[in-house]
């Protein structure tokens, strides 16, 4: 059989890792690995896959930036040769971004089957971009592997088959099980025990410039309480450019360029709160054990809230402040890790490929 992955943005790269390594135990199988082009920055993409110990790409699509359209019609038609070269039994879509949705496009045009990792999540807010990406995806997959419960749930009230639905656990958690013995805290001047991690991509805080002062404005007031450290995303740094804020900015006050994977995830595991935006963070800081505030409306990773860490205060930095000021007084909220988050979802998921045909 040969599978054909497909890899655009780094959040894609910690769930494809453990899903090639596991297929890779059978010889008879034969593994492509695409990689779009989404995320092009080599401080976003290489670092990743030599930390991973991913393969060179086998086709880079090299598309680049653009937007939603743009890129995703450029993904289509780079695509689409391909898989009419390589011919895949079955191709493997990553996450939510815009490559999954438009290599599964690609697919069912195609009439090759696709499965689908991080299946049935729901923010239920179609502002949202990789929330259409989401919807599309599942409803163009043959094979659809759920992280939580809930996706499932999802999924079946959408009216997908109950047979095409696999719950497996949660990729990213596999990658991060693997790799939490090798994670190194970087050297940061002034950050010891007590720090504060940011991420902040999303195009609602970054994009409108008086969200972003507003926030990067509550952030450094927070840095006055504990060091802040903010590795900044490169979209995320020119809008910060923009603003023109008074600089230079506080010493507890650290920006620093985007990390390795395992210099990010030592920062997570030692921080004591991470403030983000990022869905994937939402998971690890659970996993970990770690307080996180997110800085957005909803969740698709509900699972997070219920039973995890993580706690959704929308833009309200009063209530930033407040939720930080419980955790420093050792009031942070109770957290369990979610079912099936054991590091064995990549292994579940080549037994339903094993079975499948």
């Amino acid at each position: 059989m040969h599978i054909l992955h497909v890899v655009g943005a780094r959040p894609n790269f910690m769930k494809v890792a453990p899903v090639m390594a596991a297929l890779g135990q059978d010889a008879t199988w034969h593994q492509t690995l695409v990689h779009t082009g989404q995320h092009y920055d080599a401080n976003m993409t290489d670092i990743f896959f030599r930390q991973l110990a991913l393969p060179v790409p086998d086709v880079n699509l090299g598309v680049g930036s653009g937007s939603h359209a743009q890129q995703t019609a450029q993904i289509m038609a780079r695509f689409e040769p391909v898989v009419l070269d390589r011919q895949p039994d079955l191709v493997l879509v990553y996450g939510d971004v815009n490559s999954t949705v438009a290599a599964a496009l690609v697919c069912a045009k195609l009439l090759v089957p696709v499965g689908h990792v991080e299946a049935g999540l729901r923010s239920r807010d179609r502002t949202m971009p990789e929330e259409i990406n989401r919807l599309l995806t599942d409803q163009l997959a043959e094979l659809l592997f759920t992280p939580s419960a809930d996706g499932t749930e999802h999924l079946q009230q959408e009216g997908i088959v109950r047979e095409k639905i696999h719950l497996v656990g949660n990729v990213m958690i596999d990658t991060l099980i693997q790799c939490l013995p090798l994670a190194r805290q970087p050297k940061i001047p002034g950050v010891a025990d007590t720090y504060a991690l940011i991420t902040l991509h999303r195009p609602a805080n970054v994009d409108q410039p008086s969200m972003l002062h507003d926030l990067l404005r509550a952030l450094l007031h927070l840095s006055t309480q504990l060091p802040v450290v903010f590795p900044v995303h490169p979209r995320t740094r020119q809008r910060i450019e923009a603003l023109r804020l008074p600089t230079p900015f506080p010493p507890s006050f650290h920006l620093l360029d985007p990390l390795g994977y395992l210099e990010f995830l030592a920062l997570q595991q030692h921080a004591t709160v991470v403030i983000t935006d990022s869905g994937g963070v939402q998971e690890e800081t659970t996993y970990l054990g770690v307080p996180c505030l997110t800085l957005r409306e909803n969740t698709e990773r509900p699972v997070t809230v219920t039973l995890g860490s993580n706690i959704i205060i929308g833009r309200d930095m009063k209530r930033m402040h407040a939720e930080v000021g419980r955790i420093l007084a050792g009031r942070a909220k109770p957290c369990a890790v979610p079912p099936l988050w054991d590091g064995k979802a990549a292994e579940r998921i080549a037994t339903v490929i094993q079975t499948w045909r």
